[in-house]
C-alpha cells in the first residue's frame, strides 16, 4: 500500500489545548490522539463546552495546540506560518458553520465563487460555471442570483456547503451544521453529508444531532476535553 493511501486525512497526536482565564488555564482538549481516514465521515458528539469546536478549529488552523501535533494529510498544520495559513486553509479545508456565514451583500453564486477568488484555484472564466455546478449538485441552482436573506435556512446551509466545496478541499469540517434547522431540513443536510463522504470527501462534523450517528461511518464522543466512548456522552 502506498504512503498516500495510509496517511490519515486528519491526525491528532497527544494534543492538548489550554486557554488562559482569570481563574487560571482552562483545558479545552486534553491529550487527544485521533485519526480520521480519507473519505470517512466522522460525527463528534458531546455536550456544549466539551471541546468539539476546539477540535475543529485546530484542524482548520484557526487555533494552534498548546502541546502535541495536528496533521492534515502530509501537512503539520500548527507549524505553518501565519502568512501562509489562510491560503493553505482555503485550498485544503472547507468549513461549514451553524449560522451559514454567507455575505449578505453578495448573491448566492458570488458567495460560492468567493473562495475561488481568494485562493485563485480556478481560472477566472471558469469560476462562475463551477459555482453554478455546485449549486445544482446541492439543489439550489435556481437561487443562484438571489441574496442570501431571501433563502430559507435549509437553502442557505446548502449554499454554505457549496461554498465549502468550491476549492475541492481534501477535508470538510462542519460545526453544528444542523443546529439552526428544523428536523426535516436537518435530515436532508445529514443525507447530503453522507453522499459527499461516499463521493470521497473526508468530513469531520461536530454535532448534537442524534441523526448524525445513523449516517456517520464512526461516532466519537468528547467529554471534558477527552475522547470517550460515544455512549458515555451526556448531552446538555
Amino acid at each position: 500500500m502506498s504512503e498516500s493511501n495510509i496517511t490519515p486525512a486528519i491526525a491528532f497526536r497527544a494534543v492538548t489545548k489550554s486557554y488562559p482565564t482569570p481563574a487560571g488555564p482552562f483545558t479545552a482538549l486534553d491529550d487527544v490522539t485521533l485519526d480520521v481516514a480519507r473519505g470517512e465521515l466522522v460525527a463528534v458528539v458531546g455536550p456544549s463546552g466539551s471541546g468539539k469546536s476546539t477540535l475543529l478549529g485546530l484542524v482548520a488552523g484557526i487555533d494552534r495546540p498548546t502541546h502535541g501535533s495536528v496533521h492534515v494529510g502530509e501537512t503539520t498544520v500548527h507549524t505553518l506560518p501565519e502568512r501562509t495559513m489562510a491560503a493553505w486553509r482555503g485550498r485544503t479545508v472547507g468549513i461549514v458553520f451553524q449560522f451559514f456565514q454567507l455575505l449578505p451583500t453578495l448573491t448566492v453564486v458570488e458567495n460560492v465563487m468567493l473562495p475561488m477568488d481568494f485562493c485563485d484555484t480556478w481560472p477566472g472564466r471558469e469560476r462562475r460555471a463551477r459555482a453554478e455546478s455546485l449549486l445544482a449538485r446541492l439543489s439550489v441552482a435556481d437561487q443562484a442570483h438571489k441574496l442570501p436573506a431571501t433563502l430559507s435556512g435549509g437553502q442557505q446551509q446548502r449554499v454554505a456547503i457549496a461554498r465549502a466545496l468550491a476549492n475541492a478541499p481534501a477535508v470538510v469540517i462542519a460545526d453544528e451544521p444542523t443546529g439552526n434547522l428544523d428536523s426535516r431540513t436537518a435530515q436532508s443536510i445529514l443525507a447530503l453529508f453522507a453522499e459527499l463522504a461516499h463521493d470521497g470527501q473526508t468530513i469531520l462534523m461536530a454535532t448534537h444531532d442524534a441523526g448524525a450517528r445513523r449516517i456517520a461511518d464512526r461516532t466519537i464522543g468528547i467529554a471534558d476535553g477527552r475522547i470517550v466512548e460515544a455512549e458515555e456522552v451526556v448531552h446538555v
